[in-house]
């Protein structure tokens, strides 16, 4: 039986540490809040800065139970360094563990099964240049190959080389990942890459002829997505509205 009531650590780890813990939280709350979640099944992870140790959900709780101090602590092979009752899925942190290993530049890494990320990384083409959210992922936009639950250590690798230096993803009969400089980041990425899923999917049920964009916009575009919704404008400017949504929701969370 989980306690949902553990001790709080603020003020028992570094700031930078707490308010990681507390991004990281109000990211679980607000995938829960967008109907993204899949029961206890899917993950996000963050990086301590300063460290090589990362935060990720405990296996067993569901993302409106996720909190700040009931987050856990690991390395890169999944060992939980903290004392606490909770376990995380080692089959779960594989995808992370593969990611944080090549990919400093990222403290954030969000992998989620959705049915719209599922469904369009599953249709032979992908992603399509539908809508400008879809504008916001293709450039940066990478795939990779379902090789059963990700428990084999020799796919990390394989996922390594496939992802390269994207920032978005897409594994067919899976879901669909992105990650970030920040928590905030990550989190903008992949309402992009959500958005512009279920727009792919309304258009292809529409049965009607869709405008394609043209390339050289598609070319273009991605240094203007940088400025919309990441950086300034993304993990600096939306995420500090995404967290005073998530206090509106349950100020528990950073707790």
């Amino acid at each position: 039986m989980y306690s949902l009531e553990p001790m709080s650590l603020k003020g028992k780890v570094s700031e930078l540490e707490w308010q990681t813990r507390v991004d990281l939280a109000a990211c679980y709350r607000l995938v829960a809040d967008m109907r993204w979640g899949d029961l206890i099944y899917t993950h996000i992870s963050a990086k301590v800065p300063g460290t090589d140790h990362y935060l990720v959900n405990a296996f067993g709780l569901t993302f409106e139970e996720v909190t700040a101090s009931n987050l856990v602590k690991v390395d890169l092979d999944g060992n939980i360094l903290d004392k606490t009752p909770y376990k995380i899925n080692p089959a779960g942190f594989t995808i992370h563990s593969a990611i944080h290993e090549v990919r400093h530049d990222a403290q954030c890494v969000l992998h989620l099964h959705t049915l719209a990320t599922i469904a369009v990384a599953s249709v032979k083409g992908g992603l399509k240049p539908w809508s400008q959210y879809s504008l916001f992922s293709l450039p940066s936009l990478s795939y990779h190959s379902y090789e059963g639950l990700a428990v084999d250590e020799n796919e990390k690798s394989r996922l390594q080389q496939d992802l390269g230096d994207t920032n978005h993803m897409l594994l067919p009969n899976h879901g669909g990942l992105t990650l970030g400089p920040t928590v905030g980041d990550a989190f903008m990425r992949f309402y992009d890459l959500q958005r512009a899923c279920e727009i792919q999917l309304a258009l292809m049920q529409s049965n009607e002829e869709v405008i394609d964009i043209p390339q050289v916009i598609i070319d273009g575009i991605y240094k203007q997505a940088n400025v919309v919704h990441s950086g300034e404008t993304g993990g600096q400017k939306a995420w500090p509205a995404m967290l005073r949504k998530a206090y509106k929701l349950d100020p528990d969370f950073c707790e």
